[in-house]
């Protein structure tokens, strides 16, 4: 059971941007790097018909991870460069959903992403959720208590932090994983019974 496993933590640099200058130097370092991990947080809506933008877009090196604050600098030019990039490797999860809110900040000419579901369908993995592909690939869990929290607080809290640092740099160090198993074929596919759902799914051995 995913529940059972050791939870995953980060032990990383986490810098908050919450100015335009501070993305401008934060985007010329991510810029520079060979991988980065993409996520995004949004405010959850719990009055019916309530709607809140996307607040944070998470973006991670496998050392380090930039929290850019768009509720407080928008989609700067600088974010809107990092974004329409086409040199640097990207990875994200289930990305197309990500990239639907980060438009509705404005308009922008996306640049190569890689999304791991498909990534991990290569394996044969059918798992799509982050914490059940982690698990299969790390036998780790990734805790998702923070995913409601209200991330547009005035300043974020530590343990919101580190949920959404290891979200992106989770991509960062699934993506290695996955193309090292892809290049060694140094797996075994598992059939094991789901939690909370009816269908088996699959795991790595």
């Amino acid at each position: 059971m995913v529940s059972a496993l050791k939870k995953v933590e980060f032990y990383g640099r986490i810098i908050v941007v919450d100015t335009q200058s501070g993305a401008q130097k934060a985007v010329d370092y991510l810029l520079s790097q060979p991988i980065l991990g993409f996520d995004t947080e949004t405010r959850p809506a719990f009055e019916k018909g309530k709607h809140y933008r996307c607040a944070l877009l998470q973006v991670s090196t496998s050392t380090e991870c930039f929290l850019f604050r768009l509720n407080k600098i928008g989609l700067c030019p600088a974010v809107v460069r990092l974004l329409s990039d086409t040199m640097v490797t990207k990875v994200g999860l289930a990305w197309n959903n990500d990239m639907l809110s980060l438009r509705e900040l404005g308009s922008f000419k996306a640049g190569h992403f890689i999304d791991l579901q498909q990534m991990v369908r290569d394996l044969g993995i059918e798992d799509q959720s982050l914490v059940k592909i982690y698990a299969n690939l790390f036998g780790e869990r990734i805790s998702k208590a923070e995913r409601l929290s209200n991330w547009e607080r005035s300043e974020l809290k530590e343990s919101q932090k580190e949920y959404a640092a290891i979200d992106a740099w989770a991509c960062v160090r699934m993506y290695n994983e996955v193309n090292r198993l892809l290049s060694t074929r140094d797996y075994e596919l598992v059939i094991q019974p789901s939690e909370n759902i009816s269908n088996d799914e699959t795991s790595l051995s």
